[in-house]
């Protein structure tokens, strides 16, 4: 049985709230190469996939959301590492929704400056735990999962302080197992 969460639009595509599951992949194009980035994305969504994630490394990544969101169908999400400046950015672009690493954009000034700007144009920002990349935890004694979700409910926490409640979550790590107890 699915535990009852909050739905969300992900551009057109609803997340959670007794929704269908749906299909997410992520490209492994430079997303800076627009046109080879569009190709895959509708390769992607020929072969089944509803969301597509793209790296944001950079500034010319961030701005080529731009031409590759004239190109595709499917709603579009920017990962975004260490530089809160490249999810506003992103979101300047048009993205969908992004994804935000707790552990390497932990800054609550950085965070509250991205949430500001995905609230005023609803885009959901996705919690993305890493146990590869967990920030520092104030109970180190905790197991791996433990910490995920510590990481995860924090970041949570602060996104609801502001409040903004256009949230999803996503705990990935090493092994199967870790997630699956981090979950449960």
């Amino acid at each position: 049985m699915r535990r009852k969460s909050k739905q969300i639009h992900i551009g057109k595509v609803a997340v959670g709230g007794g929704a269908p599951i749906i299909v997410q992949s992520m490209t492994n194009t430079d997303t800076r190469d627009s046109d080879a980035t569009i190709r895959q994305i509708n390769e992607l969504e020929a072969a089944g996939c509803e969301l597509v994630r793209v790296a944001v490394p950079d500034i010319i990544a961030a701005r080529a959301i731009v031409e590759i969101k004239r190109g595709i169908a499917i709603p579009l999400i920017a990962d975004i590492h260490f530089d809160y400046r490249l999810a506003l950015a992103a979101i300047e672009a048009g993205c969908d929704g992004l994804r935000l690493n707790p552990g390497n954009i932990g800054d609550t000034d950085k965070v509250t400056a991205v949430v500001k700007a995905a609230k005023e144009r609803k885009v959901p920002i996705r919690t993305g735990v890493n146990a590869g990349s967990l920030p520092k935890v104030s109970a180190p004694q905790l197991s791996v999962s433990e910490q995920m979700v510590e990481a995860a409910m924090a970041q949570i926490k602060l996104l609801e302080s502001l409040d903004f409640d256009l949230i999803k979550v996503s705990l990935k790590a090493f092994d199967v197992p870790t997630p699956i107890a981090a979950y449960r």
